[in-house]
């Protein structure tokens, strides 16, 4: 006769193995959808002053890296990015590439670099979201603990 124990801890055994091989075959995809989610357009938001100043394009290139540039100033049109140096010195601020070369990885955007137009100087960065909002961690360390974040709103 069989031990109503031991076919119970089969069957709770192989309802576990159940669950989590459907975790496992799911977790790609929610990560996936994470990171589709970043492409698009956003509202920048100054983290000092709580205004919206301008439109980001996040975009993935053809070589797979993430990319995201100002497609519209909502203030200080007709602006330039006279601290810049190299190619963009000069440049006018709408159509500035300011995100270069990220990455996905975990459900982030990361391995890139992010130019602040303000200073001409590029940071580290890590792009993700959070309850909606795109969050940008720039900093001057890769490990991101010397820095700051903004979070940019989704526009319509």
């Amino acid at each position: 006769m069989e031990n109503v124990s031991e076919r119970s801890n089969f069957q709770l055994s192989t309802f576990m193995k159940n669950i989590i091989f459907t975790i496992l075959v799911l977790l790609p995809f929610c990560v996936h959808a994470q990171v589709a989610d970043i492409v698009g357009d956003w509202a920048t938001v100054d983290d000092k002053t709580g205004e919206s100043f301008s439109i980001v394009r996040i975009f993935k290139s053809t070589d797979g890296l993430y990319f995201g540039k100002i497609s519209k100033m909502l203030v200080g049109k007709g602006l330039t990015c006279i601290e810049c140096t190299g190619s963009d010195k000069d440049k006018p601020l709408e159509g500035l590439v300011i995100i270069r070369g990220f990455k996905e990885k975990n459900g982030e955007l990361v391995g890139g670099r992010v130019l602040d137009p303000e200073s001409g100087k590029f940071y580290y960065g890590k792009i993700y979201l959070k309850k909606g909002n795109l969050v940008l961690r720039g900093s001057i360390d890769k490990a991101g603990i010397l820095g700051r974040s903004q979070t940019w709103k989704r526009t319509k």
